[in-house]
């Protein structure tokens, strides 16, 4: 354990985050918490420099792919030796991999300094002073949430878009998911405070929220109104200066068509869902334990496509469920060719203990998922990019992104996004317009190229529209440089923007 504590006001931070939208969320209130309790954010020595280490490290963890066991205590070992170097020094574990693990995470890495649950981030700052002074572990999970997580600090990782929680937990018991016995049960905040929330965050500039829930369609439920979050879209639509609301993971079987009449209502809701299908199969949904089947899910799509045409949808999908045959296989790349994805998140079926799916017999031979899932992902690219194609010509509007374009330095390009989530890097070519647009801020660019997972504007900018966003962005560039903290997603990843990734959020 620690030896000597420096004083807090010089202690540094870094935040390492794994996992979905609710992590990455979580993560932004674990950096508010310890900025509040006086700790500084971490910024790494420029290349070239000796390498150095903050002073505390906290691993928000998940626990939804097999592979998040070994990661997480990969990630701590090679800790160890810089710990061991480093008195004073400091590791926390929390997220969904400490509340399922508990004790073992400290049997495991006996360097680790805090481990603290999901129903527990706002106790972080006061366990690593615990943990500092009594020089021993400190393990605290709650079963239960005791202070709603959007009432605590939160240092926002976007000057132009944010993340505003509606709920936490889920009420769904799917088999293959091991989130709900983590999370726990649905808790919905009251529409006044997540309307206050997000009049507070536009007053600082912010003009796109993403609303999010582990099964955000289901919001209401706690206080008994059906059409609540319907109605929480439309009363979205009345904030001035709001320009775009998204939302994410609606569940098939809660969805209902005042939800549809909203978005197609509501000028400032996007034309994007991403509505989880998981399987094809009725079969295979039934032993997911999925409320909705083929035929349900389908519908929804063509309720949707009709009240708006112009929709992306994209989607979840997991390939090798226990008992899933060819067959069973086969229908799922139907559901596929028939909705036309615009993207999908597609996973190999992954055993998680504590799960009831991982007690399931007829497992599928490794090969025969691997072969699946091959084909499927060969399937939902080739639809992405035909849909892509589709765009070749058109004009869009894009709020400018920072960070998401990977090339942009290399091909003199800036990315955005339109208003149907796609992804488009555009040509910095600002001859047309009055200066080079800032993150937040809105231009209208002709797509030229299409990918599957992105499109490419070449040619002059078409308009540039000055935002509030933007010049917000340029208040916080302008103020000394501080890094946030570390997103790792163990997901893929489609930022919506910076820090915003299109990861599912556990559904």
């Amino acid at each position: 354990m620690s030896t000597t504590a420096q004083p807090q006001q010089h202690r540094t931070y870094e935040v390492r985050t794994y996992g979905c939208q609710m992590n990455v969320h979580d993560s932004e209130r674990l950096s508010g918490l310890l900025e509040d309790a006086g700790y500084t954010p971490f910024v790494a020595a420029p290349e070239g420099e000796q390498a150095a280490h903050p002073d505390v490290v906290v691993f928000n963890t998940c626990a939804v792919r097999e592979n998040a066991d070994n990661r997480l205590y990969g990630n701590l070992g090679h800790l160890a030796p810089v710990k061991a170097s480093r008195p004073g020094m400091q590791i926390a574990v929390g997220g969904c991999m400490a509340q399922k693990d508990r004790d073992t995470v400290v049997k495991r890495a006996p360097w680790v300094d805090v481990v603290f649950g999901t129903h527990n981030i706002g106790s972080l700052p006061a366990l690593l002073d615990r943990a500092r002074s009594q020089q021993e572990a400190q393990v605290e999970i709650l079963e239960s949430l005791d202070v709603f997580p959007s009432t605590l600090p939160t240092k926002r990782e976007s000057a132009y878009a944010a993340w505003v929680s509606v709920s936490v937990g889920c009420n769904n018991t799917c088999t293959f998911c091991i989130v709900p016995s983590l999370r726990g049960k649905e808790k919905d905040r009251r529409p006044g405070e997540i309307l206050a929330e997000i009049e507070a965050l536009v007053a600082e500039g912010v003009s796109e929220v993403t609303l999010l829930g582990q099964n955000v369609n289901a919001y209401g439920v706690e206080f008994g109104d059906r059409e609540a979050f319907s109605k929480l879209l439309r009363a979205c639509g009345e904030i001035e200066g709001l320009e775009r609301v998204r939302f994410t993971s609606p569940h098939p079987a809660e969805f209902t068509d005042d939800v549809i009449a909203a978005m197609a209502e509501t000028p400032n809701v996007m034309p994007s869902l991403h509505m989880p299908l998981q399987s094809g199969s009725s079969k295979v949904l039934k032993d997911m334990r999925r409320s909705y089947r083929q035929e349900k899910f389908l519908g929804i799509i063509q309720r949707v496509r009709a009240a708006l045409p112009d929709a992306a949808i994209t989607t979840d999908i997991i390939v090798g469920f226990p008992g899933e045959t060819e067959e069973d296989f086969q229908e799922t790349l139907k559901v596929v060719r028939e909705s036309r994805f615009a993207g999908a998140f597609t996973f190999q079926y992954s055993k998680r203990p504590g799960t009831p799916a991982a007690t399931l017999e007829d497992q599928v031979p490794q090969a025969d998922v691997t072969d699946r899932y091959n084909r499927l992902v060969d399937l939902v690219n080739e639809i992405a990019w035909d849909e892509n194609q589709k765009l070749v010509g058109r004009e869009l509007e894009l709020m400018v992104s920072e960070g998401e374009g990977r090339k942009d330095a290399a091909t003199m390009r800036l990315s955005g996004r339109a208003p149907d989530n796609r992804l488009v890097h555009f040509e910095a070519d600002f001859s047309q317009v009055d200066g080079a647009p800032r993150p937040g801020d809105m231009v209208t660019v002709e797509v030229t190229y299409a990918a599957p997972h992105h499109l490419v504007a070449d040619g002059p900018v078409r308009a540039l529209r000055r935002t509030r966003s933007g010049d917000a962005w340029e208040r916080r560039t302008a103020e000394p440089a501080a890094a946030g903290p570390s997103v790792g997603l163990g997901m893929p990843s489609i930022g919506v923007p910076a820090p915003l990734p299109e990861a599912p959020a556990c559904r």
